[in-house]
């Protein structure tokens, strides 16, 4: 285990982004998701695949257009393999509480448990965007997904 200090600010770094990623997703209906994304990228939810930053773009659309959405993110376990300089390759588990209406709701448990894994590039201007995103569902209840 690697465990410098610029592998680990790095870590720390990518993760910072990724809860960024789904703050945005959970606060603002993912208004600004797709510019965490590279213009080619792939996205691949717990049910489709997405393909180019407009694709993406258009799903978070469709699902703001939908109505009101509850939805949190949560992230744990978030662990990091170094590629290159401008290439990284992450893992987390994704916890997703999630369904259609306004708060306050009944709380029931996590909707879905996903392995997540991530490629991010880093960009000319030093920023990190992601190349790919697939969510791999490990555990669901029957409650539908929007992806």
């Amino acid at each position: 285990m690697n465990n410098t200090p610029a592998l680990l600010a790095l870590r720390y770094e990518l993760e910072s982004l990724t809860i960024d990623f789904w703050h945005e997703v959970d606060i603002n209906g993912g208004g600004r998701a797709a510019g965490y994304y590279t213009d080619d990228a792939v996205f691949e939810s717990s049910v489709r695949e997405y393909r180019g930053r407009a694709a993406i773009e258009a799903f978070y659309a469709r699902r703001r257009e939908r109505g009101a959405r509850i939805s949190l993110h949560v992230v744990n376990n978030f662990r990091i393999e170094q590629d290159s300089d401008t290439r990284v390759r992450c893992q987390y588990i994704l916890s997703l509480f999630a369904t259609d209406g306004v708060p306050v709701l009944p709380s029931k448990p996590a909707i879905m448990l996903a392995l997540v894994e991530e490629v991010v590039l880093k960009q000319a201007d030093g920023s990190w965007r992601y190349e790919s995103r697939r969510v791999r569902p490990q555990f669901r209840d029957d409650t539908p997904t929007t992806g």
